[in-house]
């Protein structure tokens, strides 16, 4: 039994080194700059958003998993997880060939995106007794996309299952995750696994990011009270009056770093200071622009120095996407193409009876749409 068990951790590590050095050598996974945002327009319609940064380059792919797809969760110990059949196909994104979403929607416009957490994340105990509920972290969003089609659903089912700490293969490592959920209502909630505890909130704010723990967030976002879109007013001092220097003096202040905890605080203000879209349409062309002030080029968040190939451990924005929930569309861009491109789920086959797949890497006539 144990030399069993050293031989599958010895291949473990040996597809987590093939997967780094087919990337970039000797770096650690991490993905702590992602950014999600949630617009509602005039309309009622409903587009939520993120960017997604990662340090080593995931070979992204956009697929859509066809209804009655047959799936098997991943336990702790190697026995079959859940088992489950997809209720509702779904369209999004998908890293390393995975037959997993990490970020998209479902044909009842109900959508969910995974977000590193690492400093926060700590799963729900597990014992071989509860195989035939567990699943792991990397599995839940197309858990959720598959079976359900509202938050309500959502918040109902999730005692049905355990979300264990599984090993992800290709990094060796329980993947730190948390979820944002929200559906065509834009009703929004967060899902975290914090102290081997299923934690739901209620995110009305509609922004995500990373550590520390969403109600974290919401309480940090006090210390910022003082921030307005308002050009703040000429001060006087004695028989001085002083101005303030060109726009934007009411956000004098606003943390501009690419640390979870000023992200979200910056995304809150962008997302709710915008002026208000009309429709689904210009609120997918208003989160894109949001989302360009969270664009993170490469080498300019490291985590230490370069090692001695000369390899350096930095986030960049590896692709940002966007989801239309009314009209069930999916859209994207990538780091070396910021062409927006989109696949309309009402216009796949959705009974296709396998998953479909498009590199994001490639252009596809499939799919494109052209600039917005």
């Amino acid at each position: 039994m144990k030399k069993t068990v050293r031989t599958a951790a010895f291949k473990r590590r040996m597809r987590a080194i093939a997967w780094l050095m087919a990337g970039a050598i000797g770096l650690a996974p991490t993905a702590q700059a992602c950014t999600g945002i949630t617009l509602t327009a005039a309309s009622g319609d409903v587009v939520r958003a993120r960017t997604m940064e990662f340090n080593v380059n995931l070979k992204s792919s956009i697929i859509m998993i066809p209804r009655a797809q047959a799936r098997t969760g991943t336990t702790p110990d190697g026995k079959p997880g859940i088992r489950w059949k997809a209720k509702y196909a779904s369209v999004g994104t998908s890293p390393m060939g995975l037959p997993f979403i990490v970020d998209g929607l479902n044909e009842k416009g109900l959508s969910v995106g995974l977000f590193y957490f690492d400093q926060s994340a700590r799963f729900q105990p597990y014992t071989p007794a509860d195989a035939p509920r567990t699943l792991a972290s990397w599995e839940l969003g197309s858990y959720i996309l598959d079976r359900f089609a509202t938050v309500d659903e959502v918040r109902q089912g999730l005692d049905d299952v355990i979300v264990a700490p599984a090993t992800f293969d290709q990094f060796d490592i329980v993947l730190p995750l948390h979820f944002v959920v929200t559906d065509t209502s834009g009703q929004t909630i967060v899902i975290e696994y914090v102290d081997e505890k299923l934690n739901i909130h209620e995110n009305n704010i509609g922004v995500i990011t990373n550590n520390p723990p969403f109600d974290w967030h919401m309480t940090n976002l006090q210390n910022y009270v003082n921030l307005d879109l308002q050009n703040a007013p000429a001060k006087h001092l004695g028989r001085v009056e002083i101005k303030g220097l060109g726009q934007g003096t009411g956000l004098l202040g606003m943390p501009g770093d690419f640390t979870s905890p000023s992200r979200f605080v910056r995304a809150t203000i962008f997302a709710h200071g915008v002026i208000q879209s009309p429709d689904a349409d210009h609120a997918i062309f208003q989160a894109f622009h949001i989302l360009n002030n969270f664009d993170i080029p490469k080498g300019v968040a490291r985590e230490g120095h370069a090692d001695a190939h000369g390899n350096v451990n930095a986030d960049y924005t590896q692709w940002t996407s966007a989801n239309d929930l009314s009209a069930r569309r999916f859209y994207f861009r990538t780091y070396e193409d910021s062409t927006v491109r989109v696949v309309d789920l009402t216009k796949q086959d959705l009974d296709a009876g396998r998953i479909l797949s498009w590199p994001m890497d490639r252009r596809n006539p499939v799919m494109e749409l052209g600039s917005l």
